[in-house]
């Protein structure tokens, strides 16, 4: 599913995000960016030991920001370490938005035109998936009618069919209540 909002183009795939070919793709990261299991596992695996070490490097990153690292090997140029919330933590939607945000803003710092997000904290962080879908759509959807410099392609990749179900109803829902334009 894809849809133009306001000159960005949104759109959702199901698969790997780690296969496509993009400027920068995003990881839900932990705050000591040590590269886990999951995306970060298959990122780590894929693009080789230079992207544990920058994140190393970095050290830490507070819930709710993001740091930007290369990529290695991987066909994506950047990526973008998004902490995400851990449910129970509290403000867990607010930080999850604020993670979002902060991953946008990296990319438009660095003139990035494309860039791909995995469902954030939905993992071991235990994120509902349909609270991650309402607010990182929301979130997305919003930046839209910002200003932006450079992004002009935004996808989020679910790895699993029922996830990709998920943010689809909810993208069409979130799309039926915009303004016309």
């Amino acid at each position: 599913m894809r849809r133009q909002v306001n000159g960005i183009t949104i759109a959702l795939a199901q698969g790997d995000i780690t296969d496509l070919d993009c400027d920068a793709i995003v990881h839900a990261a932990n705050s000591d960016l040590i590269l886990g299991a999951g995306v970060a596992g298959a990122i780590r695996h894929k693009g080789g030991p230079s992207i544990q070490a920058e994140c190393l490097a970095i050290g830490y990153c507070e819930v709710g920001q993001a740091i930007i690292t290369g990529a290695g090997d991987l066909m994506a140029r950047y990526v973008i370490h998004a902490v995400g919330p851990r449910m129970g933590e509290g403000s867990e939607r607010g930080k999850l938005a604020s993670a979002v945000r902060a991953s946008l803003d990296l990319a438009e710092e660095y003139g990035l035109a494309s860039i791909v997000f995995p469902a954030i904290s939905t993992g071991v962080f235990g994120f509902p998936v349909e609270a991650c879908a309402a607010v990182m759509l929301r979130a997305l959807l919003d930046f839209t009618f910002e200003e932006p410099r450079s992004l002009r392609q935004i996808i989020v990749c679910l790895y699993d069919r029922d996830t990709y179900r998920t943010f689809e109803g909810e993208f069409r829902a979130q799309l039926a209540d915009l303004p016309e334009a």
